[in-house]
């Protein structure tokens, strides 16, 4: 019986992503069903801090320093550095997030070790001494269930798949070698461009209103904002929207968006098509304004306003300001 690994993804700041704590939450469900033993990889010019916030989840953490790991491309170096703890084992599972730094840990680390990839997990469980990987396929039409013919595997999991808690005791965080020269070419960062005014990371806002072709433009996206900050949330969007230009792409909600669960979800003149319902189905509350009665979206909203936006948002604005006042 092989190890259980999350890999751990540090944030620009020296923090841990959230998508590493969700995982290694998944990753502690899986342990206890399963039977192996589960630990973290922390691979960072400055490990200290992401690997002391894993170690809230998993039992025990390894911190690997590697200055490389600041000048150049992370996953490179991290793929490499994980490869050389987990070996040859063929046996191993190993959960990452499925954002842009894991799937490239993912591909590298699959390479290294030879272990399979099942992509984009929406839930993973531990059936018949083996791990069982629920996928979402064509637009979030069917869900599949993979394993892995060898037994171990890598899997990548969709962010917001589960809510990051903390264990009841904290782990360890222990010091790793980097282990020997690394073979693979580094990818130097020249630059780093960040995007002027974007808002904070709309994965993790509690209520998120989203507009939709129905929003007619930029002019639109005006109110949406305007009942987003009354509201205390963030501004999502279709991906009609967005190749509209009404919005940035950072915005965009869906299947080649981002995926998120927020508390509330308001949708504004979005229809709910198949591919936009798989970014943001697993909210704890939907609620959609259209005008067509028979939009998809009013198939699994659990409260739908049939009505032109236009007039039902400033509706909505002034009771919200009432109230407030």
């Amino acid at each position: 019986m092989g190890a259980l690994w999350v890999i751990g993804e540090p944030n620009a700041d020296g923090s841990l992503a959230r998508i590493s704590a969700e995982v290694a939450t998944l990753a502690r469900s899986v342990a206890a069903a399963s039977g192996l033993s589960a630990a973290g990889i922390v691979v960072a010019a400055d490990p200290a801090g992401p690997a002391g916030e894993l170690a809230a989840y998993l039992p025990r953490v390894l911190a690997v320093t590697d200055p490389d790991a600041a000048g150049n491309a992370w996953a490179v170096v991290a793929a490499e550095r994980a490869a050389a703890i987990i070996g040859e084992d063929p046996h191993a599972l190993v959960i990452l997030g499925a954002g842009q730094d894991g799937r490239d840990v993912a591909g590298s680390l699959s390479a290294l070790t030879s272990l399979g990839i099942l992509v984009n997990a929406t839930a993973v469980d531990w059936l018949d001494g083996r791990p069982t990987v629920e996928m979402s396929a064509f637009g979030g039409k069917f869900v599949t269930t993979s394993t892995f013919t060898g037994g171990g595997g890598i899997v990548t999991v969709q962010p917001n798949t589960v809510v990051a808690e903390a264990a009841t005791k904290p782990g360890s965080v222990e010091t790793a070698a980097p282990g020997a020269e690394p073979t693979l070419p580094h990818v130097a960062v020249l630059d780093n461009v960040v995007e002027a005014g974007a808002a904070a990371p709309i994965e993790e806002a509690r209520i998120i209103v989203s507009g939709g072709r129905g929003v007619g433009g930029p002019a639109g996206f005006a109110m949406v904002q305007e009942l987003a900050t009354e509201l205390g949330g963030a501004v999502g969007a279709s991906r009609a929207a967005v190749d509209s230009g009404w919005i940035p792409y950072a915005q965009q909600i869906g299947q080649t968006g981002k995926i998120v669960k927020p508390e509330l979800y308001v949708a504004l003149g979005i229809s709910g098509a198949i591919q936009h319902k798989v970014g943001m189905q697993t909210a704890r509350t939907i609620v959609a304004v259209n005008r067509d009665p028979d939009a998809p979206i009013a198939e699994f909203a659990d409260l739908v306003v049939v009505g032109d936006l236009f007039e039902v948002v400033p509706a909505l604005l002034l009771a919200l300001r009432a109230r407030a006042g």
